[in-house]
C-alpha cells in the first residue's frame, strides 16, 4: 500500500470511529461544538482573509473566470455571514432521534420509525470557501463525520476555515476526527473517495459539470446529485409588470455566480413586445449580455442566442431569451432544457401557476419570487449542504434534517410469529 493509500484510508477508518462516536452525542455538545466554531471564525476574520487574499491572487494568475473568482471572494461581510450561518445551525432542533411515524401491528408488535445519522459524509466541492464551514457543522448537527476535498483554488481559506470548526470540537470535547479535509490537491483523492465504500456513505458534489460528470461516472458510493443551476424564467401573459421586472432582474443580477441564478428567460408572445422589451432593455441596462431568439433580434444591444445557449449554465452577465406562444410551449422548453434545479413562473393567473407547478418536475418550482432564493438558509434550514436535483432520498436544498437516515424500533412482549 501506497503513502497515499495509506494516508486516505486513515481518513475513512478515523471518520468511522469518529461517527460511532457522534451517533450518540448529545444534541447540546454537537451544537456547542458548533456554537464554538462561529466564534472562532469571527476572531480569526483577519487570518481568514489573509488566506483568501493568497487564493484570490493565485485564482487570478491562473486565469479563474470571473463567476468563480466570485464564489471564491470573502470580505469581512461574507466572514460574518459563515459564522452568523453556523450560529443558526448551531440553535436547530436536533434532527436525530425523532420519531417520524410509529404505529402498532395486530400480531401486537409496537414498530417505530426514527431518525438516524447517514454515518460518514464526503463532500467534494470547488472554490466556495464557505462550504467548508456549512458542510462540516450541518453534517456535525446531523451527527454525521464528515471528509472534506475543496478545491486547490480554495486551499487556504478552507484550510483556516476548518482550523476553527476543529477548535470547535475540542473545546466542545467532540473527536477531532469529526471533520477532517483532504490534506493534498491531488487530483487522485477525489477518486480514491468516490470508491471508499467500507468507510463513506455518501458522497455531496459540488461544484460545476466536470466535477459532477467525474462523481457521477467515477462514484461507487451513493451520491446526492448537485447537477448544474440551468434556472429558466417564464414570464406569463398575465404577468404583473412590476413583479416581472423586480422578479428577473433580481434573479439575474444580484449575484451571477451562485446556482440560483437565472439563465434563461422565457416570454409569452402576448407580452414580449411590450413588457418583454423592457426586461430586455433592463438587463441589457444592468450589463448582462442579453442573447435573443430571432423574434427580438431587431433591439439594440443584443445578440442573437445559438442553439448552444438555450440549456446552458453561465454564471456570468449572460442570460438567453427566447418567446413562447403559450405556458405549454414553455413547459416543453424548460422540460427539455432545465437540469431540474429550479425554475419559476411569474404570473397572476392561479390556474397557469397551478399548471406549471404540477408540470415542471424539477427540485424547487417558484412562483413570482427571484430564483436566488434557492438557498437552504433563506428555506429557514440553517444553511444547506447543497441543492440535490435528483430524486432518492433528498431534493432541493440539503439541509440538516436531509443529512439523517432512519431506522425502525420495534417492541413486543414475548411475540411469536405463527
Amino acid at each position: 500500500m501506497s503513502g497515499f493509500d495509506r494516508q486516505m484510508q486513515l481518513l475513512g477508518s478515523q471518520a468511522k470511529a469518529a461517527a460511532a462516536s457522534l451517533a450518540s452525542s448529545p444534541v447540546k455538545q454537537r451544537s456547542l461544538a458548533i456554537s464554538y466554531a462561529a466564534k472562532s471564525i469571527l476572531n480569526n476574520i483577519n487570518r481568514i482573509l489573509s488566506a483568501n487574499e493568497i487564493d484570490m491572487l493565485n485564482g487570478r494568475d491562473r486565469g479563474l473566470g470571473d463567476a468563480m473568482l466570485d464564489r471564491l471572494f470573502l470580505d469581512s461581510a461574507r466572514v460574518k455571514s459563515v459564522a452568523n450561518s453556523l450560529q443558526d445551525i448551531a440553535e436547530l432542533p436536533d434532527p436525530l432521534g425523532k420519531v417520524l411515524s410509529q404505529w402498532e401491528r395486530p400480531s401486537g408488535l409496537k414498530i417505530k420509525r426514527v431518525s438516524t445519522p447517514l454515518g460518514v459524509i464526503g463532500v467534494i466541492y470547488e472554490s466556495r470557501p464557505n462550504v467548508t464551514a456549512d458542510a462540516g457543522a450541518l453534517c456535525l448537527m446531523a451527527g454525521n463525520a464528515t471528509i472534506l476535498r475543496g478545491g486547490s483554488e480554495s486551499a487556504n481559506s478552507s484550510k483556516a476555515i476548518f482550523d476553527c470548526l476543529i477548535e470547535g470540537l475540542a473545546l466542545a470535547n467532540l473527536p477531532a476526527t469529526s471533520i477532517q479535509l483532504v490534506p493534498t490537491q491531488d487530483r487522485a483523492a477525489v477518486k480514491y473517495l468516490l470508491r471508499m465504500t467500507e468507510f463513506i456513505d455518501v458522497i455531496v458534489p459540488r461544484g460545476g459539470k466536470g466535477l459532477v460528470s467525474l462523481v457521477q461516472e467515477e462514484a461507487r458510493v451513493p451520491v446526492f446529485a448537485h447537477l448544474e443551476g440551468i434556472v429558466h424564467i417564464y414570464v406569463d401573459k398575465m404577468a404583473d409588470s412590476k413583479k416581472a421586472l423586480d422578479v428577473v432582474l433580481n434573479a439575474k443580477t444580484r449575484r451571477y455566480g451562485i446556482c440560483g441564478a437565472a439563465e434563461c428567460l422565457l416570454l409569452h408572445e402576448d407580452i414580449s413586445k411590450e413588457l418583454g422589451v423592457e426586461i430586455i432593455n433592463k438587463l441589457s441596462q444592468s450589463g448582462v449580455e442579453v442573447r435573443v431568439s430571432p423574434e427580438f433580434s431587431k433591439l439594440t444591444d443584443v445578440k442573437l442566442a445559438s442553439n448552444e445557449d438555450w440549456g446552458r449554465e453561465f454564471l456570468a452577465p449572460i442570460i438567453a431569451v427566447k418567446e413562447v406562444k403559450e405556458i405549454n410551449h414553455a413547459i416543453q422548453h424548460i422540460t427539455r432544457y432545465s437540469s431540474s434545479h429550479t425554475d419559476c413562473i411569474i404570473t397572476e393567473d392561479i390556474s397557469a401557476k397551478d399548471l406549471f407547478f404540477s408540470k415542471i418536475d424539477s427540485a424547487i418550482v417558484m412562483c413570482n419570487a427571484s430564483t436566488q432564493f434557492a438557498d437552504g438558509g433563506e428555506f429557514g434550514l440553517g444553511a444547506e449542504i447543497g441543492i440535490a436535483t435528483g430524486k432518492m432520498h433528498a431534493r432541493g436544498p440539503v439541509g440538516v434534517n436531509q443529512l439523517t437516515s432512519f431506522k425502525y424500533l420495534v417492541d413486543g412482549d414475548g411475540t411469536v410469529r405463527s
